[in-house]
């Protein structure tokens, strides 16, 4: 069997060293190469072309943001951000790497971990990443990341509109930064509805996410209180924080601290299964990338509840886990490409819909 071949990329002599030996324990890893910046970063990636590049966000002449935005749009690799780094600042620059086609992020350890805690999950980690297909991010898509492009005319469905809709929840997991940021720009203005949303992002680096996002969406996103009113959210996006399941009951959220589901928490299944309860045939539900298989049977719930059901595809999903599970089962009513949900999603909201037959 071939090895999983690793480039690893820090600054730090010290850290880079101790990461290559750990992934050398590990019979199926071998190391590919050693960068100690981002220009040299891309320089490897073009020559040897890893399997797995676990990626540092603070390095010197070209950061590993930027290196993970060149890398993901001239030659996909399957990236692991390994970073230290939880100010609001540097978070921000990890969220944008996710965007930009990283496919996870691990918190360097800091010496508090029990013995060969912390190896053995970096460990599972990088052979988990290293069986991802990634796919290419082109210049022009990247940029969106950072400057808002003017919003192509929406495309209504009517084979979905047409119907009441009260609140919408979305689901992702792996892939779900920019895939999220597109559909949320894809709405107008007018989009009247409340969306919930899960997304799976380890701790600490989940702690700002609903920030970065109100920056990059073009509708206010907070995370959700507990007992707040879910009409409270009106036309804006409601997010699950970090560590907590988000339900709603009675039109209001719940946050818990209920077992995890599926190793998740906050979980896409407490969330659809809730909304299905809760709002039956008013409500839609949006399964995303992502790996394993939380929300498949919460979307299911919804669409035997009435709802709208929708899944993304295979082709544009960075890794298609959850929504194929939703598929398998008959979860979801349809399966669309990324560019056609946000349009679909549009056509939910009545206040939209009237505004254009």
């Amino acid at each position: 069997m071939e090895k999983v071949r690793v480039l690893v990329v820090d600054d730090s002599v010290t850290v880079r060293k101790r990461l290559c030996e750990i992934l050398s324990s590990a019979p199926e890893i071998a190391i590919a190469g050693e960068a100690e910046n981002g220009k040299r970063a891309i320089e490897l990636c073009r020559e040897i072309r890893p399997d797995v590049v676990t990626m540092d966000m603070n390095l010197p002449i070209m950061s590993g943001l930027a290196a993970t935005e060149y890398i993901m749009a001239h030659f996909p690799t399957p990236i692991l951000v390994v970073s230290s780094s939880v100010n609001r600042g540097e978070l921000f620059k990890t969220y944008e790497a996710l965007a930009a086609g990283a496919v996870d992020v691990l918190e360097k350890p800091n010496g508090a971990e029990s013995d060969g805690i912390w190896e053995r999950h970096f460990i599972a980690t990088v052979k988990l990443v290293s069986r991802i297909r990634v796919i290419t991010h082109p210049r022009a898509r990247l940029d969106a990341f950072v400057r808002p492009l003017a919003r192509p005319p929406a495309v209504f469905d009517h084979t979905v509109t047409q119907r009441k809709c009260q609140v919408v929840a979305i689901g992702a997991s792996t892939g779900g930064p920019g895939t999220i940021v597109e559909i949320l720009r894809a709405l107008s203005p007018e989009f009247s509805l409340p969306v919930l949303l899960v997304l799976h992002i380890n701790e600490p680096f989940g702690s700002a996410f609903a920030d970065w996002l109100d920056g990059q969406a073009n509708r206010p996103v907070a995370y959700a209180q507990d007992g707040e009113p879910v009409a409270a959210v009106h036309g804006r996006v409601a997010m699950a924080p970090p560590g907590r399941h988000m339900t709603v009951r009675d039109g209001r959220f719940r946050l818990t601290l209920d077992p995890e589901r599926h190793s998740c928490r906050p979980s896409v299944d407490a969330l659809f299964e809730s909304v299905a309860r809760g709002y039956g045939p008013t409500a839609a539900g949006c399964l995303l990338t992502g790996m394993g298989r939380d929300g498949a049977a919460g979307l299911l719930e919804i669409r035997k509840a009435g709802g709208v059901t929708i899944a993304q595809d295979e082709a544009t999903s960075v890794v298609y886990g959850m929504p194929r599970e939703a598929a398998l089962i008959g979860a979801a009513g349809r399966v669309l490409a990324l560019s056609e949900i946000g349009p679909a999603l549009e056509s939910l909201s009545v206040s939209s819909g009237e505004a254009r037959p």
